[in-house]
């Protein structure tokens, strides 16, 4: 009871990143979980791959609340999101299997050069005028970069958010749209990559009651709940900030956690 608590209030900052960042909060999660799934009986070589899967199951549940409160406001843009699925669904898969042949030593590597590279594209590309452009943007070149952001994403436990938002901003897509549609596109991340984790395991990955394959059920489970209550407080503040400005937020917000994956890779 206990670690579900903790689980909880976990959710609380992962709901609340999900809405203001467009992300699930998949990377803070990840770096909770890894330290705290060996304190529940998770061999450590195997805690890396066990937060990864924890994380992307939890996301499903916490995206669809972002997503559902980016939607009352106008802001997810569904024809984009549409061509993006196929590609996100099946790189979420490919992705997950190759993670699972990966240590975890290189899994946390991964993940903190990832997050200082998107982190200085953020800072230093050009934010469009509040107008934006006029139309989603379409086409099965976003169905083949749903794919390598779907892949990307199932590496490092995330919802894609850091993918996808620097994408759709590139594109001229208003920051705060971009981060709606990117909650939408969350929810079928969280799909593949999770389901690829629980049916591509190897038998018996992890012993704890409620495991299936490398995904922690209670842990996804109590992140998930309160999740879905905090996604809207985040939303309303995403909505709230300019577009400079919740893209410095995100800058400094994958900086940070970059530098803890590097110094866990170190220790």
């Amino acid at each position: 009871m206990l670690f579900f608590a903790i689980y909880l209030l976990l959710g609380l900052c992962v709901g609340l990143l999900a809405g203001l960042l467009g992300i699930g909060g998949g990377l803070v999660l990840v770096a909770a979980l890894a330290w705290l799934l060996p304190m529940q009986g998770v061999p450590v070589d195997v805690a890396m791959h066990a937060a990864l899967a924890s994380s992307l199951a939890s996301i499903v549940l916490t995206a669809a609340s972002s997503a559902r409160a980016h939607h009352r406001r106008g802001s997810v843009l569904w024809p984009t999101v549409a061509w993006m699925v196929p590609g996100i669904l099946l790189g979420g898969w490919l992705g997950s299997r190759f993670a699972i042949g990966l240590d975890g030593n290189t899994l946390r590597w991964c993940v903190a050069g990832y997050c200082y590279v998107v982190s200085l594209q953020m800072l230093f590309s050009k934010t469009p005028q509040d107008g934006g452009r006029t139309t989603p943007p379409a086409g099965p070149g976003y169905t083949a970069a749903g794919g390598g952001i779907g892949l990307v994403s199932a590496i490092v436990g995330i919802g894609g958010g850091s993918l996808t938002v620097p994408l759709l901003v590139w594109r001229r897509v208003v920051p705060v749209r971009a981060v709606g549609t990117s909650s939408a596109c969350g929810i079928f991340i969280g799909l593949g990559s999770a389901l690829g984790y629980a049916l591509q395991a190897p038998t018996g990955a992890l012993t704890l009651p409620g495991a299936v394959g490398y995904v922690y059920l209670p842990a996804s489970i109590g992140v998930a709940l309160a999740s879905v209550l905090a996604a809207p407080w985040g939303t309303r503040l995403a909505h709230a900030l300019s577009g400079a400005k919740l893209k410095r937020i995100f800058a400094v917000f994958m900086l940070l956690v970059g530098s803890s994956f590097a110094y866990g890779a170190l220790a």
